[in-house]
């Protein structure tokens, strides 16, 4: 059984930094590379493509709605022709860095609100599909829920998606704060490990939920991302060699 490990990148703009994108970066396989909306900027797009190219990581767009204030965690009323516009342009400055590097895009993740909102609202799911057919690339989400319903029926490949450091609502929802706080590592690798071999994980109030997990998200901006990832890589690798 083999389990990607993505994380969400290049998040720093100007002066601002988030994460350590570098450190990180031996610990996953597959990096979501901001694209300027919720975080990133020219500099910094090209520097993690750099790292990821350095580090033999998967290079994905990490496209979001345009909110850089509040960082794509607010959600925004958009037609699918405008969100298609926006996403595709997102790829594209990232893609500009990409064939500077020599490097293949791999994937595609909705940021933040978008990626909740892709996977209830039917029109926020085909505008992602929109933009995924012109790169013929798989596209990141939450499984079970409605975009991975509607990439299926565009022809848009699907990748499952768990999430080792957030917690899950009883409705098999992630729970989404403005903030990060520090996660328990070993708790972190535990869930991982369960949500790949065994499809399953508590919801926060206790509750097992049925999930399934082709790649396993670490989010750069958690105060102790690095021990985390750490820990998740460890629980992966151990259980492929059980």
């Amino acid at each position: 059984m083999t389990v990607e490990i993505n994380c969400d990148m290049g998040e720093s703009f100007g002066l601002y930094k988030f994460g350590d994108d570098e450190k990180l970066m031996p610990f996953i396989t597959q990096a979501n590379i901001a694209c300027g909306f919720h975080g990133s900027d020219p500099n910094h797009m090209r520097r993690t493509v750099e790292l990821a190219k350095k580090y033999d990581v998967a290079a994905g767009a990490h496209f979001s709605l345009p909110d850089l204030p509040g960082f794509g965690r607010r959600e925004m009323k958009i037609d699918r022709e405008e969100m298609a516009n926006i996403i595709i342009y997102q790829i594209g400055a990232l893609k500009g860095f990409l064939d500077q590097a020599g490097v293949e895009l791999s994937h595609l993740k909705p940021h933040g609100a978008l990626y909740g909102m892709a996977a209830r609202m039917e029109h926020i799911a085909h505008a992602v599909a929109d933009a995924a057919l012109i790169y013929q690339v798989p596209v990141f989400g939450l499984a079970g829920t409605l975009h991975e319903e509607i990439y299926g029926q565009r022809g848009v490949e699907f990748k499952a998606e768990f999430f080792a450091d957030l917690d899950y609502d009883d409705q098999g929802g992630l729970i989404i704060t403005r903030e990060h706080n520090a996660v328990d590592p070993a708790a972190a690798g535990r869930r991982a490990a369960d949500a790949a071999r065994d499809g399953k994980v508590m919801s926060v109030n206790g509750v097992p939920l049925k999930v399934r997990a082709e790649t396993i998200c670490i989010h750069s901006d958690t105060p102790n991302a690095v021990d985390v990832a750490a820990a998740v890589k460890q629980a992966l690798g151990e259980l492929e060699a059980a």
